[in-house]
């Protein structure tokens, strides 16, 4: 017997199933047999694209780390860095808010070690706060880039996490984002003038975006 011949639809399938079972029970709902019902196949034809279930599992966050990212890294283009900051915070938001069921699926387990699915996006964000530096808008310690990326996206985070909760009504979402934004702007070491102009700035950007 040939092996059975990979088909990038049955892939995208699969994912896309297993991003609704993680999203409603977690990875305990996540199994060959659950998988095989959802998308009308046989169990072999799992096995034909993912090595197990932990492949497959990862293969869900690379995909939704991969729509962030491109979401983030389409976001912005003008001249003021803090400004394009605020708009890949604010697409990042969008992103989440629009597969809600992908976010959760990416989040509702513990990475497996050596998972680096999220570097991508990481360095997205730690590439805009080095814009920042650079440009002479926030303080100039290489250092603490990692950190302020850090902290912008446990911020996104924080407020993709309740807003899915429905804790967060949009337009609070919206508002509490750029009043953390500019407070950690000034915090990193910029002029609250200016921040405040960016942050509005940002805001502009989106609107014309969306």
């Amino acid at each position: 017997m040939s092996p059975r011949v990979a088909d990038p639809g049955v892939r995208s399938a699969l994912i896309a199933a297993a991003t609704r079972l993680l999203a409603d029970g977690g990875p305990g709902e996540l199994s060959a047999r659950r998988l095989a019902a959802e998308i009308g196949a046989s169990t072999m034809r799992i096995y034909t694209h993912f090595a197990n279930m932990d492949d497959l599992h990862a293969a869900v966050r690379r995909e939704g780390f991969a729509r962030l990212a491109a979401a983030v890294q389409d976001a912005g283009g003008s001249d003021d860095p803090v400004a394009d900051l605020g708009a890949a915070g604010v697409a990042y938001l969008d992103a989440a808010r629009a597969e809600p069921g992908l976010y959760r699926a990416m989040f509702n387990h513990r990475p497996p070690p050596g998972d680096d699915a999220g570097r991508p996006l990481f360095d997205l964000l730690a590439g805009a706060v080095r814009r920042c530096v650079d440009g002479g808008r926030f303080g100039a310690d290489p250092a603490r880039i990692s950190a302020w990326a850090g902290e912008l996206w446990a911020a996104l985070h924080g407020l993709v996490t309740l807003a899915l909760a429905g804790m967060l009504a949009p337009e609070a979402l919206d508002f509490l984002f750029a009043d953390s934004l500019r407070r950690f702007a000034i915090g990193f070491g910029d002029d609250p003038e200016a921040a405040r102009r960016s942050i509005d700035g940002a805001a502009a950007l989106t609107r014309r975006s969306r």
